[in-house]
């Protein structure tokens, strides 16, 4: 169970925050001259440098989304060229890319976050790139909410790139962009020109991910705990059916892969921020505002609940919590995680992108007349922040091109890599756990006083 630091604020890990981007601008630098176009996506490393592995090409927008980030946190020009131009030369096949689900994190990391710095006035004022942005992220919204089951007049999901039985806990995360797209004022248009709301497919989306992929507590199975992920549910897609959890990356559908846990723990509150800044009568063909935010709220606050009460003292999870080798550590529960065990390794990237969940959670709690609860999600996030800014998992080392150590991609698969004398992944760093850690940090610098509250939709 994390032991959380109560006495930490923003503002007390302002320092630390400044120093994920010190130690991120040589990293950012060395990959840009390093790598060339023809090498593909980067995606994690192997003994310190960034390796392509093609599985989907989802880590593209993490690449130039960093160098975003870093111009945000410092005012670095030369980091803003590099995210803008790879953006305008490499990242338009991603806003029609129709055989993923990751739309949100390619487009919404590089398009979003220069409409963000747009609006924001950190960019030169100039209409027609504003245009340029919107445009991207309109398209976005609208060829990801076409990947679309239909299993009920109530129920659908943005489906997985495994097929249309398939809905990742993943996916929740990538409705930023059809979140962006209805902003605009943007719909999917279908036959015979039917408009399809996007606001209605997130909130469709987001119900069946909640039925379906998060559990309550409520005896749905044997295994069903409260707060517990499951990477995947699978569909029979002839009557809309359920058939059975599953799990990609995770040990079995019967344990919770911890990063498909930090996409459903960071998604929901961030979801939450969005649809509360939206009129009511948007919602009335939903069941009322109220009704979608309290499903909303209740998943996030499970999910959140449940990392808190199954995760190491520090912050840090496993990469599963019922990977096989846990067993074989004691009480690992009651101790800071260990990424040098023989047994099982840790993933770094599930805790920054659950920190972040934790404390847009927290921060909603408190604005919302809970103060208690939100202190606490609050208090937990920052104690995995200042966990993932030191040693051993912030990465100084100049010879290192990963920011972020200790992530894990594919366990199952035996993706990662195992340095001589270990036999668990350990050590290595991942485009998406960088580019979270640097979110995070910006987050932080946010909260802060550092200029406006951090949003994707601005």
């Amino acid at each position: 169970m994390i032991k959380i630091d109560h006495s930490l604020t923003a503002q007390k890990l302002k320092k630390a925050a400044h120093a994920v981007f010190e130690a991120s601008a040589p990293k950012i630098s060395a990959l840009q001259k390093r790598w060339k176009d023809s090498d593909g996506t980067p995606v994690f490393t192997i003994e310190g440098r960034y390796t392509s592995r093609g599985w989907t090409e989802w880590t593209q927008g993490f690449q130039f989304g960093a160098a975003i980030l870093q111009f945000d946190a410092t005012g670095d020009e030369e980091m803003l060229r590099i995210g803008r131009e790879g953006t305008l030369k490499l990242m338009a096949p991603h806003v029609t890319h129709v055989g993923v689900h990751d739309h949100g994190f390619n487009n919404v990391s590089t398009y979003g976050n220069l409409r963000r710095l747009l609006r924001e006035g950190r960019l030169p004022a100039d209409e027609w790139e504003g245009h340029f942005y919107d445009l991207a992220l309109k398209s976005s919204g609208a060829v990801q909410a076409a990947r679309w089951t239909q299993i009920s007049p109530e129920l659908g999901y943005v489906y997985s790139f495994n097929g249309p039985h398939s809905l990742f806990s993943d996916t929740i995360r990538t409705m930023r962009a059809l979140a962006v797209a209805h902003l605009l004022g943007h719909r999917l248009m279908e036959e015979n020109d039917k408009a399809v709301s996007l606001l209605g497919r997130i909130i469709q989306h987001a119900d069946t991910t909640s039925r379906y992929n998060v559990y309550f507590g409520k005896g749905r199975d044997i295994y069903d705990l409260r707060g517990r992920v499951v990477h995947e549910s699978v569909f029979n897609t002839n009557d809309g059916n359920y058939r059975c959890p599953s799990s990609q990356q995770g040990y079995s559908p019967f344990t919770t892969w911890t990063r498909g846990h930090a996409w459903v723990l960071c998604g929901y509150p961030e979801q939450l921020e969005f649809l509360e800044t939206l009129p009511a009568a948007d919602f009335v063909p939903y069941g009322g505002k109220e009704a979608v935010l309290a499903r909303f709220l209740e998943t996030a606050k499970a999910a959140a609940d449940f990392y808190l009460e199954h995760t190491p003292t520090d912050g840090v999870p496993y990469w599963d919590t019922g990977a096989p080798g846990l067993d074989q550590m004691g009480d690992y529960l009651d101790r800071p995680a260990d990424p040098f065990n023989d047994h099982e390794p840790v993933d770094s990237s599930a805790a920054a992108i659950s920190a972040q969940g934790l404390l847009r959670l927290g921060r909603w709690l408190e604005n919302h007349g809970e103060p208690e609860p939100g202190k606490k999600y609050l208090a937990a996030g920052l104690t995995t922040a200042k966990t993932l800014f030191a040693e051993p998992y912030l990465s100084s080392d100049p010879n290192h091109e990963g920011l972020l150590l200790h992530s894990v991609y594919h366990r199952p698969n035996g993706w990662d890599h195992i340095p001589p004398g270990r036999k668990v992944p350990c050590g290595e760093a991942a485009m998406w756990g960088d580019y979270h850690a640097r979110e995070l940090a910006l987050y932080l610098l946010r909260l802060a006083g550092k200029g406006p509250y951090l949003t994707f939709f601005s």
